[in-house]
Order: C-alpha cells, then sequence, then structure tokens
C-alpha cells in the first residue's frame, strides 16, 4: 500500500474491489495488447513494403497504427500490473511521464483523424484534384503537425493538471494516471478540446454527406459511402469512448462505468483500428496475400 501521508504517489484503484474481476480483464488485456501489436505492426509493415499502398491515405493510415501503438504500449503495462497483483501504487514521477504520454498521444490521434477526414473529404469532394491538393509533401506537414500540437497540448496542460490539489488519501479511481481520473481528486474541467476536434470532424464528415448527396446515381453514392466507412467507424469508436470518458458524471456507478470505457479507449480502439480498415479494405487485403505469396516463395 502507498503511504497516504506521502506526496510522491498515487494509489491507481482499478477494480481493487473485484479480485476474481481483475483476473479475467488480465487476461483479456494481454490477448488484446498481443493482437493490437500484430495488427498494427502488419498495417505499417505493408504501407512501407507495397509500392500499391504509397498514397496519402494509407500514409495517414501507418501514422494511426504506429501512433496506437505507441499510445497503447505507453498504459497496457502498468494496467497489467494493477490487475494482476497487490501493488497497485506508482511514483509522482511515473504518473506525469505516463499522464504526459497518455495525454499527447491522445490529442495527437484527435487531430490525426481530423487530418484523415479532410483526406477523404478530398477524395470525394474533389476527386480530379485530389492528386494535387494531397500532395506527399502536405501530407508529411500535416502528420507533423498532428505530433506536434499533441506534443504542446501535453506540455501544456500537464503542469497545470499536476499542480492541481489532490486529495490527502492521493487514490487515483482508475487502471492508469489520465486527466479525468486526477481531475476527480481535485477540480476543473478538460473536455473542451476533445469536444472541439469532435465538432471538426463531424464538420468535414457533414460536406462530404452534402457532397455524396449531390451525385446523381445510386452507385456513386455507394462508391463515395463505401470511401468513407472505415474510417467513420474508426471515429466513432474512438470519440464514443473518449466521450463516456471526459465527460461522465460525478457519481459512483458512472465512475465504476467510466473504467470499463477507460479500458476500452486503451485497449480496445487500438486492436479495433487495424481490423476495420483490414476488413473492408480490399486493397490491404490484397497487399496481405501478395507479402505472403513474396514469403511463401523465398521459402519455397
Amino acid at each position: 500500500m502507498v503511504n497516504q501521508s506521502s506526496p510522491m504517489g498515487f494509489l491507481l484503484l482499478g477494480f481493487s474491489e473485484h479480485p476474481a474481476l481483475e483476473r479475467t480483464l488480465f487476461m483479456v488485456v494481454s490477448t488484446s495488447y498481443l493482437l493490437t501489436l500484430v495488427g498494427n505492426t502488419l498495417i505499417i509493415l505493408l504501407s512501407v513494403l507495397d509500392p500499391r499502398l504509397h498514397s496519402p491515405m494509407y500514409f495517414f493510415l501507418s501514422n494511426l497504427s504506429f501512433l496506437d501503438l505507441c499510445f497503447t504500449t505507453s498504459c497496457v503495462p502498468q494496467m497489467l500490473i494493477n490487475l494482476w497483483g497487490p501493488k497497485k501504487t506508482i511514483s509522482f514521477l511515473g504518473c506525469s511521464v505516463q499522464l504526459f504520454i497518455f495525454l499527447s498521444l491522445g490529442t495527437t490521434e484527435c487531430i490525426l483523424l481530423t487530418v484523415m477526414a479532410f483526406d477523404r473529404y478530398v477524395a470525394v469532394c474533389q476527386p480530379l484534384h485530389y492528386a494535387t491538393i494531397i500532395h506527399p509533401r502536405l501530407c508529411w506537414q500535416l502528420a507533423s503537425v498532428a505530433w506536434v500540437i499533441g506534443l504542446v497540448e501535453s506540455v501544456v496542460q500537464i503542469p497545470s493538471t499536476l499542480r492541481l490539489p489532490f486529495c490527502p488519501h492521493r487514490q487515483v479511481d482508475d487502471f492508469v494516471c489520465e486527466v479525468p481520473a486526477l481531475i476527480r481528486l481535485s477540480c476543473g474541467d478538460t473536455s473542451y478540446n476533445e469536444i472541439q476536434w469532435l465538432f471538426l470532424i463531424f464538420v468535414s464528415y457533414g460536406a462530404i454527406t452534402r457532397a455524396v448527396l449531390r451525385i446523381n446515381s445510386a452507385k456513386g453514392r455507394r462508391k463515395a459511402f463505401g470511401t468513407c466507412s472505415s474510417h467513420l467507424t474508426v471515429v466513432t469508436l474512438f470519440y464514443s469512448s473518449v466521450i463516456a470518458v471526459y465527460l461522465q458524471p460525478k457519481n459512483p456507478y458512472a465512475q465504476e462505468r467510466g473504467k470499463f470505457f477507460s479500458l476500452f479507449y486503451a485497449v480496445g480502439t487500438p486492436l479495433l483500428n487495424p481490423l476495420v480498415y483490414t476488413l473492408r479494405n480490399k486493397e490491404v487485403t490484397r497487399a496481405f496475400r501478395r507479402l505472403l505469396g513474396k514469403e511463401m516463395g523465398r521459402m519455397g
């Protein structure tokens, strides 16, 4: 147990009141983490090795996969330690580092999803000018902006969060150190940034829907919606879990339910992203088959 009077550590409660559930979640999180590593690494390899996937869409997708790898790795090890044994403490420095990485990568993902929505918007609304507008240099610039803003957001927000007057018991009612859990130890509200990026994405998709509805043929409309369906699914998964975590009511039942949303936000979304893009995308499936064919050819 952590020294309750020490200002240098936190006690991560998690599901400590339900030991049997912790064992089950340990197995689920471990398996999900391994599948996340395999799925996202595979997408990055396919995007790099297959020349047919050297396009803006897959450039951003590989960025998203790399981000998901970093994001889930920043929290899952601590989560597994919390679920497996009685040691549920984390030092102030460890909490600070985890909070910095978690918020930086989370913000970067919000912006990157917005960038990907813009890419899909141009693909649908300006198909003849797509290659001219979304050129390689712009792709690198947009991806760089997403990572830099995530870093800046974390640098600006983390110090103010860590300076909050925490309650003496210093018990974080979560698996990891993240902003909502620490704010519940004190006061404050950080939901504005998440709502802002959510608004930007839905504005972009509002424009997409308007453009698609102007297409006369039913076949053309289906093709346009098919272009955006995978990304829209990923956006829905990510933001629904983020909103559930960041905008939950302040009552015990909501906080207990919020832990499951936090778990899905940290583990489930990075696992499902590669599945959504590969299962619904024939180009990725074909690239995977081509890669397997080359490897089998070498073995033969």
